[in-house]
């Protein structure tokens, strides 16, 4: 029996130390066209934007900000799951290419998302504590997106008038 869990303990320790060799493409698009990206396509205030790229932007956007441990595998698979099944779901770098409609979706399910406390994901914010919403930076996101609903973005004129005001 020893012999056996002693081969099955070889042949683990090199199957991990042969994974490490895999390096799949990173999520990181240096040369990306940003015109579509979520803040060019509202106005969205500074202080909102600021809670979405450190609490969502990882994981749903075209550029990931890669921790030291994502050189380890199997973690890199199980974060490119994560990132990929995020970017499926919602990507803040593509939200300008959405229909209205999807637009209108979305926006409503990020919400839905906040308030229930479904995201950030619990095992993202184990590590990335500053990625953890306090209740003031919910509402805040809430509140903005309710604004949202209420108005018809970015087909408004005053659109490009209240983005300036809002980024300045």
């Amino acid at each position: 029996m020893k012999r056996i869990f002693k081969k099955v303990f070889i042949i683990g320790v090199i199957f991990l130390l042969l994974m490490q060799f895999y390096r799949p493409a990173r999520n990181i698009m240096l040369e990306q066209d940003y015109t579509a990206d979520f803040s060019k396509t509202y106005p969205v205030p500074k202080n909102v934007e600021s809670i979405l790229r450190t609490s969502c932007y990882d994981c749903h956007s075209n550029n990931t900000n890669y921790p030291w441990y994502s050189n380890i595998q199997p973690v890199r698979f199980f974060m490119d799951s994560h990132i990929n099944e995020g970017k499926e779901e919602l990507n803040f770098n593509e939200f300008g290419n959405y229909s209205k409609r999807k637009q209108n979706s979305k926006l409503k399910a990020i919400s839905k998302e906040i308030k229930g406390d479904d995201m950030p994901l619990a095992s993202y914010t184990l590590i990335h504590k500053n990625a953890i919403l306090s209740r003031s930076q919910k509402q805040e996101v809430i509140n903005w997106i309710n604004t949202l609903e209420n108005n018809e973005y970015p087909n408004n004129k005053q659109f490009y008038k209240i983005k300036n005001e809002v980024k300045q």
